[in-house]
């Protein structure tokens, strides 16, 4: 049986530990400014919720190398996208950067989840541990 190791279990940390701290630290700010910001507010803490759960997911498919495993992290990381996408392009999550770097910042998440699809789609590591066709 074949380890989850290198590019694959930085992937599993990612989402299994990173994305979850992420999601405490972030909305432990944003929940008091949930009287002044509304339902827009409540809604996108509900999807990063949704996001970080699709994570934890996808990283516990991947590490027991389920055979749904690849494709449940694609969907994680393409609805973690849709979501900074409603973070950053939307005024409803609370914001303390400079004008203009809401931009650099979605510009930079976007291609963070674009590599982690790329590799997903062309490692031979996950090809291999998931016996994947090489399409």
């Amino acid at each position: 049986m074949t380890r989850i190791r290198g590019w694959l279990l930085v992937l599993c940390v990612l989402l299994l530990v990173w994305q979850p701290l992420s999601l405490a630290l972030t909305s432990a700010a944003a929940l008091g400014k949930l009287s002044l910001r509304g339902p827009g507010l409540a809604f996108i803490l509900l999807a990063r919720l949704l996001a970080a759960a699709l994570g934890i997911a996808a990283g516990l498919s991947l590490l027991q190398r389920k055979p749904a495993a690849v494709t449940i992290a694609r969907a994680s990381l393409l609805f973690s996208a849709a979501v900074d996408v409603l973070i950053y392009a939307t005024p409803y999550y609370p914001d303390n950067s400079p004008p203009g770097d809401a931009l650099v910042v979605l510009i930079a998440s976007l291609i963070y989840y674009a590599v982690w699809l790329a590799y997903l789609a062309r490692s031979k590591r996950v090809r291999s541990t998931f016996q994947l066709s090489g399409d």
